[in-house]
């Protein structure tokens, strides 16, 4: 083995050493072995898989990116090639902190052959790499192989190979299923082989007979060879291949245990950072009992998980990999705060885990600002959350002891997740380690009900369903989008299926209709053939592929006919008009405020735009009128915008803005105006300047910590805006009899005054409004702050609003009238209705639930009803509406 040299410096409680070769050196000398080796070195692709390979959530191993060249789908750039893989398997995530080894983030070193060299290659760089360049000790490594079955004949070829290089017949292990890859139920497919290192009978389980595969801590795995050899049939027969392949993986967490001479991932120099930066913020230390070590453990792993993640463009959600990056988010403030963290903390473990892994992914440092800001807000959240649910959870644990029982009742755990947003899987967890556990059938049955009867309460109407248009569109070859250069053309229909109320899914041959993405909704207008007529109310955005909902005028539309696909040109100019006035507001932001400034969301519709952006304070008067003057003035100009296709790495030359998060792909779209900005856009534009009209900020406002929104209007809406601005404040001013010069003067007396009675009021023996409210905050994937809640009986809830209104976008209440009926109320604030809620939509589909009615307005709306008792099932299914 490697000599230690200095010991690495960091309050573990014990002077570990490690040697010269930490985790930089090992990912760097693995590359250059195999590049001097003839191997060509490539980048690490990122966490979230291509569009073409929706086999897996998130990269799981170092061949993923290679699979068309496995697969023989395309050409692979060499023959030889050699990565550092960052991967995340969410199989792990449970047992993250309760063993040595397991990581859900790690690095994957590999080597691969597509054609070339095959066992003999591999078996023999592997076994040089490991002893000459490593130091390992060549007594003390094992291998696995494939010990056969009835198609496959043992792997006799690769124990000789492993025997010459001087591994002994007995320290070469046969194994089963485990030591045979294979893709998929068909093609390419081989046997494997491991290389384990024997760490010590102290670290074993005491059996004789303990050799590799075994679940103990003697042997560890480091290095898997796939020797894919062989391609199965869909009747299960194997051929072997023309061109073998060579697919491996080596660990840099797992070889740094063993360079380094530590017990376990999280004791290697990259994890020690981490963990020290922890220790520091704590007072605890790492090893003090078991319990402060798996906290630990999760901190540390989680952390490099979250970063890694968010930077490859996920964000926190309730499905998919939002889902994973907020679980593993979750369980690491969980785990926090038992050791004595404040949120927030994560921050400085984010700039941790850059300081560790920042000069193997350079894109943590370059999108490090956006990072820290999205996890520090997701933590805000979710510590609030904790802080309520683990008293709520104690008081639940508590009661199941003293009666006796090993299963928390499943409605206080469904209570705990729906009224207090207490994630099941946190709840789960906490419960294991007290020695009880949770109904999940019991869970799960609760939810299935809660939704049914959301379902039957909100009938959206609008098709939207993510499952059924991927369905669909998978019936017809790929729309060909043309929108660019035509709004309108001669198409076919290729697919239709019927919906209710004379809406029907379709799909064209090619279409000129904008799809909705990028923050620019979707193009509307019309399909016309001799057999129908329908207007297009809405174009979905699958992947590369689209989907129209139609709403049938006339006649039917039928697979196969000629169509005419006609764009409203109208709505079509004002939503370019726009989509840049935002490219023109984002480059006046970042002029005027830094080019810490980044696009952090946007919403282009015909009449208005929304533009969030990193930033972490509020705009003043003087900001935000600077930032309309510098529009309106690139307007004034008519600059020309041209839009042309180039290479990335081109495109990034040029200093071309890329939004974080955003996967590009190898030829990316610029949107260029004139001397004045540039970005990658996927979205339609005017032709000039001018087209935008003028620009007028509506408002300024928080959507979270860190990022900061403006909304706006353009062109002909800009111009009634203002308008009517000037026509409302001429007639307030006649009203206080003041000139509009002096109107902000007169109103600023009138509040004063109105203050000074109130005051009046509540010393003459008037009572406060009781503001008692039973609720929860509803949980969304965007920055709109949402909650559901009861107030007592007979409680005018309009006051109740007005105060939950600084902490909260979208609220609902609920409350007895006093009378034997039910109150409710929905009121939304500008960044709500944004992102397309509507408050008069919420109270019209949750009223009837408790057998009333009501209206109002897409900010405010009222209803009442005569069923007290399903109050709960209407408050349930507004957090259904407003959690989207």
């Amino acid at each position: 083995m490697a000599t230690p040299s200095t010991p690495l410096p960091g309050p573990l409680g014990q002077a570990l050493y490690y040697p010269r070769m930490d985790s930089a050196a090992i990912r760097t000398s693995f590359t250059d072995f195999f590049v001097a080796r003839g191997h060509l070195a490539v980048p690490s692709a990122s966490l979230v898989p291509s569009a073409l390979d929706q086999s897996v959530l998130l990269t799981t191993a170092g061949m993923q990116p290679f699979k068309p060249y496995f697969l023989g789908q395309s050409i692979p750039p060499a023959a030889r090639l050699t990565s550092v893989q960052r991967c995340f398997r969410t199989v792990d995530i449970d047992v993250v902190g309760t063993t040595a080894r397991h990581c859900t983030f790690f690095q994957m070193m590999g080597n691969f052959s597509f054609g070339d060299y095959f066992k003999h290659g591999a078996v023999e760089m592997a076994w040089e790499l490991s002893t000459s360049v490593w130091g390992l000790e060549a007594e003390k490594i094992w291998a696995t192989v494939y010990e056969g079955d009835e198609s496959v004949p043992p792997d006799d070829e690769a124990r000789a190979l492993w025997i010459d290089r001087g591994i002994p017949d007995e320290r070469i292990v046969a194994l089963g299923e485990d030591n045979f890859w294979k893709a998929g139920a068909t093609g390419p497919c081989g046997p494997c082989s491991e290389l384990y290192y024997d760490r010590g009978i102290a670290l074993g389980c005491g059996d004789a007979a303990c050799a590799p595969g075994c679940d103990c801590d003697r042997f560890l795995e480091y290095w898997n060879l796939v020797f894919m050899q062989y391609d199965r049939d869909d009747a299960g027969g194997l051929t072997p291949l023309p061109a073998q392949n060579i697919d491996t993986g080596c660990g840099v967490e797992r070889v740094a245990m063993l360079l380094q001479h530590v017990d376990s991932v999280y004791e290697t120099d990259a994890g020690r950072m981490i963990i020290g930066a922890a220790e520091q913020l704590s007072g605890r230390r790492y090893g003090e009992d078991d319990e402060t070590t798996k906290a630990f453990r999760v901190l540390c792993d989680h952390s490099r998980g979250m970063v890694m993640l968010a930077t490859d463009g996920v964000k926190p959600g309730n499905e998919g990999r939002g889902y994973v990056l907020r679980r593993i988010l979750r369980r690491a403030v969980q785990h926090g705060s038992r050791i004595g963290l404040e949120s927030p903390f994560l921050g400085v473990l984010h700039d941790a885990v850059i300081e560790s892994l920042g000069d193997a992914y350079p894109e943590l440092v370059t999108h490090r600002a956006e990072v820290r800001r999205l996890l520090e807000i997701e933590e805000d959240r979710f510590a609030r959350t904790l802080a309520t649910g683990s008293k709520l959870l104690d008081d639940v644990i508590a009661q199941a002891r003293v009666a006796g029982q090993g299963v928390l009742d499943p409605d206080a755990v469904f209570k705990l997740h729906d009224t207090y947003g207490f994630p099941v899987e946190v709840t789960a967890e906490i419960a294991r380690e007290a020695g009880l556990a949770i109904d999940q059938a019991g869970f799960d049955e609760r939810m299935e009900t809660q939704r049914q009867r959301a379902r039957a309460a909100i009938r959206r109407g609008d098709a939207a369903d993510a499952e059924r248009l991927a369905a669909f569109s998978r019936t017809a070859p790929p729309t060909i989008f043309v929108g660019y250069e035509a709004l309108d053309l001669e198409a076919e229909v290729t697919a239709v299926e019927p919906l209710e109320a004379d809406r029907v899914l379709v799909k064209l041959s090619h279409s000129p209709f904008y799809a909705e993405g990028g923050g620019q909704v979707s193009d509307h207008g019309t399909i016309e053939s001799m057999g129908g007529r329908g207007d297009v109310e809405a174009v979905y955005r699958i992947e590369a592929d689209q989907v129209l909902l139609v709403h049938l005028a006339d006649g039917e539309l039928a697979v196969g006919q000629a169509v005419r696909a006609l764009v409203d040109p109208a709505l079509r100019r004002e939503t370019e008009a726009s989509h840049t006035g935002t490219h023109l507001l984002h480059q006046a932001l970042r002029d005027r405020l830094g080019e810490h400034v980044h696009q952090a969301g946007s919403a282009v519709r015909p009449d208005s735009l929304r533009f969030d952006f990193t930033h972490d304070a509020p705009l003043t008067a003087d900001d935000l009128r600077e930032l309309e003057d510098a529009v309106n003035r690139v307007v004034l100009d008519n600059r020309p915008v041209s839009i042309y296709e180039t290479s990335q790495d081109e495109a990034r030359s040029l200093g071309a803005q890329m939004l974080f998060g955003e996967k590009y792909g190898e030829r990316v779209r610029v949107v260029d105006i004139e001397g004045y900005s540039r970005e990658l856009c996927g979205g339609t534009h005017v032709p000039t300047t001018a087209a935008v009209g003028p620009l007028s900020i509506v408002r300024e406002s928080s959507v979270g910590q860190g990022v900061r929104r403006i909304e706006a209007l353009t062109g002909a809406a800009a111009l009634e805006r203002l308008r009517t601005d000037a026509q409302a404040a001429t007639a307030a001013a006649r009203l206080v009899r003041v000139s509009p010069d002096g109107l902000a003067e007169a109103v600023a007396q009138l509040q004063n005054r109105v203050k000074e009675l109130e005051k009046a009021a509540r010393q003459e023996g008037g009572q406060s409004t009781p503001t008692s409210v039973d609720g929860a905050a509803v949980e969304r994937s965007d920055a709109v702050r949402a909650f559901v809640g009861t107030a007592p009986d007979g409680v005018d809830l309009l006051p109740l609003v007005d105060g939950l209104k600084g902490s909260y976008d979208a609220i609902v209440l609920g409350a007895g009238d006093g009378k034997g009926g039910v109150a409710l109320v929905s009121a939304l604030e500008p960044s709500a209705i944004a992102a397309g809620l509507d408050a008069s939509a919420v109270i019209r589909a949750i009223a009837p639930l408790v057998g009333g009615g009501g209206g109002g307005r897409p900010t405010m709306a009222r209803a009442g009803g005569k069923d007290p008792a399903r109050l709960g099932d209407a408050l349930a299914a507004a957090r259904e509406l407003l959690a989207g």
